[in-house]
C-alpha cells in the first residue's frame, strides 16, 4: 500500500468550506482574471463571420454562460462528470485557428457548431484512454508543461498591455498596468488583502483609469438587460468531414491541456489525483464542449490563469469557482453586468496577469524542483520542450509551411511542449520514465476513503 493512502488528511484542502460572501469575493477575482480570455474568442469568431454587433454580443453572452456551466460542473461534479478541483472553464483559444480556417472556406457557425459536437464525442469517449497515461507524467515532465502553460499566457499579458494594438505599449498604458502591479505586489504584504489582492489591484488601476479618462462607461446603458439563450440561434449543426477532423485534432490537443491543468491545480492545492478523477475532469469539459454549440459556443477547456491566482491568494477551496461560476452564468445571462465587467481596461488586466501567469510558471519550476537532474538527460528534455513554447511567439508564421494540422498543433506553445516533454522523457529516460507525477504506486492503488466521490 502506498504511504500516500495513510498520510492524505481526511478533509481534502480543495473541499474546505468558505462563507458564501467571501466565496463570492473570492469567485469574482476568478472572473476578472479569465473574463478577457473567454469574451475575446466569441469576438475574434464573430467579427470574422461578418456578424452585426448584436450578434456578436448574443455570442459573447453565451460564451460567459456555458462557460460557468462548464465551471460549475467541474467544480461541483455531476454523476461521472467533474474533478471536484478549483477549476475555471472558458472558451478555448486552441480551436480559434480551425473556426477561422473553416469560416474562410466558405463554412458558417453551424459548420463550426457540427465539427464541435463530433470532436466533443470523440473526446468524451477518449477520456479514460488520457487518464490511463499518467505514468507518463514525472516531475521532469508535469514541471515542463506547467512552466510552459505560464510562458505560453504571459506573451497574453503582454498584449492586454499595449492595448492589443501594433506599435507598442502607450506611457499611459505603462503606468496603468505598473500602478496594478504595485498594488497586487503591496496587497500581497498586508494581510488583511492578501487574498483578495488581484481585486484590489484591479479595482485602484480601473479607478485611477477613470481619473484620468481611460475608462468608457458609454456603452454600459445600450443593449439588452436580460439575454436568455437561444438554442441553435445560428441554426441547425451542419457536418462537413474535414471540418470535424481539424476539430476532432484540436481537441485532442485540449484533452492533454486539460491534463496540464488537472495535473497544475492539483500541485498548487497540495491534492492528490487518482485516474478516476482525471477522467471525471475530462470527461466534464468534453461534455461542455458536446453541449456548448446548443447554446451557440464554442469549446471550454480548464483556464489555466486561474491556477496562478490560487498560487496568489492561497484559497484553494473548490467553492469559491463554484460561486464564480454563478457569476459567469449571470454575466451570461445579464449582459449589463458583463458590459460593466467588460469597462475594466485592458492595460489593468496586464498588470494582475504579470503576478497571475509568472506565478503558473513560477509553480512548474517548482515542480522541476522535484526532477533529478543529476541525470543530463532531463536537462534536455525540459530544454528542447520550453524551446518550443518560445518560437511560436517569437515568430509567430513559423510553421506556416507545415501542414495545417501540424501547424495547429506546434503552433500551440502548452501542446507541443506537452508532446515534447513526454516523447523525449520516454525516448531519453527509458524504463525511468514509468515514475509519475501521482507517485510510483498509484497504477496498483485505488483512491483513500475520504476521496471517494
Amino acid at each position: 500500500m502506498s504511504t500516500n493512502a495513510t498520510t492524505i488528511p481526511a478533509v481534502r484542502p480543495e473541499d474546505e468550506k468558505i462563507p458564501v460572501a467571501k466565496a463570492f469575493l473570492y469567485g469574482f477575482q476568478h472572473i476578472l482574471s479569465m473574463y478577457g480570455g473567454v469574451i475575446a474568442i466569441p469576438l475574434i469568431v464573430g467579427s470574422a463571420a461578418k456578424l452585426p454587433p448584436e450578434q456578436v454580443g448574443m455570442l459573447v453572452a453565451s460564451a460567459l454562460f456555458v462557460s460557468g456551466l462548464a465551471t460549475l460542473v467541474q467544480s461541483l461534479g455531476l454523476p461521472g462528470l467533474g474533478s471536484k478541483l478549483p477549476l475555471v472553464n472558458g472558451t478555448t483559444f486552441g480551436a480559434v485557428s480551425t473556426m477561422l480556417a473553416i469560416i474562410g472556406s466558405g463554412g458558417g457557425l453551424p459548420v463550426i457548431y457540427g465539427s464541435v459536437i463530433v470532436a466533443g464525442i470523440v473526446g468524451f469517449l477518449l477520456a479514460p484512454l488520457f487518464s490511463r497515461i499518467q505514468r507518463y507524467f514525472p516531475p521532469v515532465v508535469t514541471g515542463t508543461i506547467i512552466a510552459a502553460m505560464g510562458l505560453s499566457l504571459l506573451p497574453v499579458a503582454a498584449g492586454w498591455v499595449a492595448g492589443n494594438q501594433p506599435g507598442g505599449a502607450s506611457l499611459t498604458n505603462l503606468a496603468l498596468a505598473a500602478f496594478t502591479l504595485v498594488v497586487v505586489l503591496v496587497c500581497t504584504r498586508v494581510p488583511a488583502l492578501s487574498r483578495v489582492g488581484i481585486l484590489v489591484g484591479i479595482t485602484a488601476g480601473t479607478l485611477l483609469a477613470a481619473v484620468l479618462g481611460q475608462v468608457d462607461f458609454s456603452g454600459v446603458g445600450k443593449g439588452a438587460v436580460v439575454a436568455l439563450p437561444t438554442p441553435f440561434f445560428f441554426g441547425a449543426p451542419q457536418f462537413e468531414i474535414g471540418a470535424i477532423i481539424s476539430m476532432v485534432v484540436v481537441i485532442i490537443v485540449t484533452l492533454m491541456e486539460i491534463m496540464a491543468d488537472l495535473f497544475a491545480v492539483a500541485k498548487v492545492v497540495g491534492t492528490d489525483v487518482d485516474r478516476r478523477r482525471i477522467t471525471r475532469g475530462l470527461r466534464a469539459d468534453m461534455a461542455a464542449t458536446i453541449i456548448a454549440p446548443v447554446f451557440n459556443s464554442f469549446p471550454p477547456t480548464a483556464f489555466a490563469q486561474n491556477v496562478g491566482l490560487i498560487a496568489v491568494t492561497k484559497v484553494k477551496s473548490r467553492y469559491t469557482v463554484a460561486a464564480g461560476a454563478v457569476l459567469l452564468i449571470l454575466l451570461g445571462l445579464f449582459p449589463l453586468l458583463g458590459r460593466v465587467v467588460a469597462c475594466v481596461p485592458s492595460p489593468v488586466l496586464g498588470g494582475a496577469g504579470v503576478v497571475l501567469f509568472g506565478s503558473v510558471a513560477a509553480a512548474g519550476i517548482q515542480t522541476l524542483q522535484q526532477a533529478d537532474f543529476e541525470r543530463g538527460n532531463n536537462i534536455f528534455v525540459v530544454a528542447t520542450s520550453l524551446a518550443l513554447v518560445v518560437f511560436p511567439m517569437a515568430v509567430p508564421g513559423i510553421y506556416t509551411a507545415l501542414p495545417t494540422w501540424l501547424e495547429m498543433v506546434l503552433g500551440s506553445g502548452i501542446s507541443a511542449a506537452a508532446i515534447s516533454a513526454v516523447l523525449l522523457n520516454l525516448l531519453l529516460n527509458g524504463r525511468h520514465a514509468n515514475r509519475g507525477a501521482l507517485g510510483d504506486e498509484m497504477e496498483a492503488v485505488p483512491a483513500p476513503e475520504p476521496f471517494e466521490d
